[in-house]
């Protein structure tokens, strides 16, 4: 199963942008995770298989909207009041459990670049 994350890029402080993720098939728990240079990947936000729960890490929570559209098969994260602290490689996972832990996803995408510079 191959996940295709794309909407990462280069923006300033207090904007706004908007990741996808496309999978093959509706898969389950989903969710996003990111990774900065010289630190670790960090939990950002899940979603249930239904859409109707959803988890952000204290760092996004108010800022980031993970959202998902089952007819498309795809994920979302509405990412805004950015700030230069939220820059790293955004990945995008899919699994039947889902949650804050990577160990509960199976598969994986390739990871999205988001820069918030000035």
């Amino acid at each position: 199963v191959q996940l295709q994350a794309s909407g990462g890029g280069l923006v300033q402080p207090g904007g706004s942008l908007r990741l996808s993720c496309a999978a093959p098939g509706r898969i389950g728990g989903m969710g996003w995770f990111r990774q900065a240079p010289g630190k670790d990947r960090e939990f950002v936000a899940a979603i249930s298989w239904s859409g109707g729960s959803t988890y952000y890490a204290s760092s996004v929570r108010g800022r980031f909207t993970i959202s998902r559209d089952n007819a498309k098969n795809t994920l979302y994260l509405q990412m805004n009041s950015l700030k230069p602290e939220d820059t790293a490689v955004y990945y995008c996972a899919a699994g039947p459990l889902g949650g804050n832990m990577q160990s509960r996803y199976d598969y994986w995408g390739q990871g999205t670049q988001v820069t918030v510079s000035s």
